[in-house]
């Protein structure tokens, strides 16, 4: 990450906070090296504190296993190995997870670290527990950066094995978490390597699934290891701000409380101080100094129902200056993940901008704990996955990502979709009929198109932003009602469209359909190419009975049959073989004699008669249904007489019948194809093509070139000079023009000239 690259002195003029927040729930005091661990009974009441209806006897019997299994094994620290997953079955007990993610939190390790098998798992504790206890055996380790594939699989069985079955998901971020707390004991090469990751990873996943208390704890642990002196600096900012403001906190939550009372409200308010990673973020982010930042200071205000929320808003903005632009309703439209709340900005006590978030207790349990917050013990809904495909949109998002498995095309898409994915925040727009779209923040009409429909955004021409044409790069703002223009004649996107989509989904449908519209023009070539052999050797074609040799090929349709010829990585030849057993391959002739017979054909083809025209490619420009380029140094113009060379993987090459270039594929006759111009005259294309001219060297004589070939229509497409004597200067001048007729045109009006010497077409 470039971030932690950035010259640490930078954050000296920028980094201070107040009176701590309450502990997280997550993000209790890790334990010291060698500390007493918890025992039994202790694990037993910290659950039934949550679930007096809790398996006491399931939980003492994977105590005991865990505890026997892991034996003599010790950490890095030096503590007993056991001491890992039973921490981690500690910060599960926090979100008040049921017993099978507790007991598989205590085996998590077994499998892989132990003797201990899936079958012996399941015979003691059940079917349920030993599923999550393999789908966490196969996510042991999930490597990073420089190893990206191995990343990307990894991370495709983690978001496979969450579908299955959430509860994976949070017994692996739970495992990450304790590991960051103890990262200090780990070997120093590899700590930077593991915070990485969870902050690429583990922290905004745990984020996206509304996590955020977890995420925010991660976040910290893996600052402080990336860039320990500006984690340093931000924390010595926010204690001293602390320190001068040391009873700003309990005045504010004093205030706020009487005030919300006076006016018949009952709410629970309390404050908190943003963490070192969040304010950090945010002065890179928006290039601001310390004291500029307006939410330092956050105060929660939990009331019983949302009405009782508006109310207190209104409170609140009768009591204190409000900051313009810093409301947002999350109630009426909730992020994502499923969280809820208001917020707001005000100027309270002491001139301090001071951030508010308002929301009812069931809305502060979803925003600390997220898919935990999902009651696990409703009768009635299956399993707790089967709940949360009902009960959360984070779930929703997560088994959408799941199904961006199939379309990718390698891991490394798929990687790069998904951190796409977690990394942004939202912004929201609304189609004309009203329909909510979410996207990242930055997000253009583009990312908008494909978010309504893969169709909609591959056949996307325009747009109109609240009423206004717009670019198709437009970036959208908060409450855009945006309006997709399309047309049936695009089917498929510009390439170029990919570096200027945000979200990973445009980017991957775009690729997809950029390799479908190259699949069918490598297709078409081959369909093309296979109909001029089989039409040359006067034996019949048929789809069917070509799908009959597809074994023989060894291809799985004729699509594919049709793209390999295309591409030349299958001979045309082969395939009559494989449908023709005793078919036999004309003799192939060297090139003189290819070049002779061409011009003869080429001649004749100046005369139309589509009798004469069946097994001749015709070329329509580069804008054309085939993969068609022009030969390098010279290109080819209409009115050449033309030979086209099959490049393997780059389809044609268009070369003029006199380019001694192709005396370098004489040897390969098989690759020559016969082809013929295909113009519109309705819709005019330019052509590449190169002249020579010796020019006097004289000022004003380049100037007087270019002239001439503007005014004829010409276009310079690049030109380089040359001296060579000190009265004549060599221009090599690349030209798009119409056809012959139009270049010829323009070299006799550049002869015409005193200081045009000599000029020449070069064809390579």
């Amino acid at each position: 990450m470039a971030y932690w690259r950035r010259n640490s002195r930078q954050m000296q003029a920028a980094t201070g906070g107040v009176a701590v927040a309450p502990s997280s729930p997550v993000a209790e005091k890790p334990k010291s090296p060698r500390s007493r661990m918890m025992r039994q009974y202790d694990l037993v009441e910290r659950v039934r504190s949550y679930n007096p209806e809790t398996n006491e006897d399931l939980l003492n019997r994977a105590y005991v296993y865990a505890m026997k299994a892991h034996g003599t094994q010790t950490r890095a620290s030096g503590d007993p190995y056991f001491s890992h997953p039973l921490e981690v079955a500690a910060i599960l007990t926090n979100l008040k997870l049921d017993d099978a993610t507790i007991v598989a939190a205590l085996l998590h390790d077994t499998i892989e670290d132990t003797e201990a098998t899936r079958a012996e798992i399941d015979n003691i504790f059940g079917h349920e527990i030993g599923a999550l206890v393999e789908g966490l055996t196969k996510l042991k380790r999930l490597e990073l950066v420089s190893r990206e594939a191995k990343q990307a699989e990894n991370l495709r069985k983690l978001l496979l094995a969450i579908a299955d079955d959430v509860r994976v998901l949070l017994i692996k971020l739970a495992d990450r978490l304790h590991n960051m707390r103890t990262l200090e004991f780990v070997p120093h090469a590899s700590r930077r390597r593991i915070a990485e990751e969870t902050l690429d990873i583990y922290a905004p996943l745990a984020g996206r699934m509304g996590m955020h208390e977890m995420r925010e704890e991660l976040e910290d642990l893996s600052f402080h290891v990336l860039d320990p002196e500006a984690y340093a600096v931000v924390k010595q900012r926010l204690d001293a701000l602390a320190e001068r403001n040391r009873n700003l906190i309990g005045e504010i939550e004093s205030q706020l409380s009487k005030n919300l009372q006076k006016n018949g409200i009952t709410a629970r308010v309390y404050g908190r101080r943003k963490q070192p990673f969040s304010i950090w973020t945010k002065m890179e982010r928006k290039s601001v100094g310390f004291e500029q930042l307006s939410d330092i200071y956050g105060f929660r205000i939990i009331l019983t129902d949302v009405e009782a929320c508006y109310r207190a808003l209104g409170v609140v903005h009768t009591t204190w200056p409000v900051v313009p632009g810093r409301f947002k309703d999350y109630i009426s439209t909730p992020k994502q993940n499923d969280y809820r709340s208001l917020h707001t900005t005000v100027i309270g006590p002491g001139n301090q901008r001071v951030e508010l978030q308002i929301r009812t207790e069931e809305m502060n349990q979803i925003a600390e704990f997220g898919i935990a917050a999902h009651a696990f013990y409703k009768e009635g809904m299956g399993s707790p996955t089967e709940r949360l495909k009902h009960e959360s949109n984070a779930f929703a998002w997560l088994r959408h990502t799941v199904g961006i498995l199939s379309e990718s095309a390698n891991p490394e898409e798929f990687l790069e979709h998904t951190k796409l994915e977690l990394f942004h925040d939202q912004v929201f727009c609304f189609t004309p009929k009203g329909k909510l779209i979410a996207l990242p923040r930055q997000a253009n009409v583009i990312d908008f198109a494909y978010a309504v429909h893969t169709d909609v955004g591959n056949s996307a021409v325009g747009c109109k932003i609240n009423g206004k044409f717009a670019p198709l790069s437009s970036e959208l703002q908060n409450g855009d009602e945006v309006e997709v223009l399309t047309s049936k004649a695009q089917s498929a996107p510009p390439s170029a469209w990919e570096s200027l989509a945000v979200t990973g989904k445009a980017r991957a449908a775009i690729r997809r359909a950029t390799r479908t519209a190259v699949r069918d023009q490598y297709a078409g070539l081959g369909r093309r190419i296979i109909d001029r052999l089989f039409a040359r050797a006067k034996i019949e074609y048929a789809d069917d009975k070509l799908t009959g040799a597809l074994p023989r090929l060894a291809r799985a349709s004729i699509e594919d049959v049709m793209a390999s010829v295309g591409r030349g990585e299958l001979k045309a030849s082969d395939v009559a073989r494989a449908m023709y057993p005793d078919y036999k391959e004309e003799r192939l002739v060297k090139y003189g004699a290819a070049k002779k017979s061409l011009a003869v054909k080429l001649k004749l083809k100046s005369e139309p008669h589509p009798a004469r025209s069946t097994s001749v490619i015709p070329v329509r420009g580069i804008n054309s249904d085939l993969p068609v380029k022009f030969a390098p140094n010279g290109g080819a113009v209409p009115g050449d007489r033309i030979v086209g060379i099959v490049t393997p993987g780059e389809g044609i090459t268009i070369y003029p019948i006199q380019s001694p270039a192709l005396k370098d594929f004489e040897e390969e006759p098989e690759r020559w194809l016969d082809v013929r111009w295909d113009i519109d005259e309705t819709m005019p294309q330019r052509f590449p093509a190169r002249i020579l001219v010796h020019n006097v060297n004289e000022p004003g004589s380049l100037a007087q070139v270019a002239t001439v070939i503007a005014e004829h229509d010409g276009n310079i497409d690049n030109i380089s000079m040359s001296r060579r004597s000190p009265d004549f200067t060599e221009l090599t001048i690349d030209l798009e023009v119409y056809d012959l007729k139009h270049l010829s045109a323009i070299i006799a009006q550049l002869r015409a000239k005193a200081v045009v010497a000599k000029v020449e077409r070069v064809n390579g």
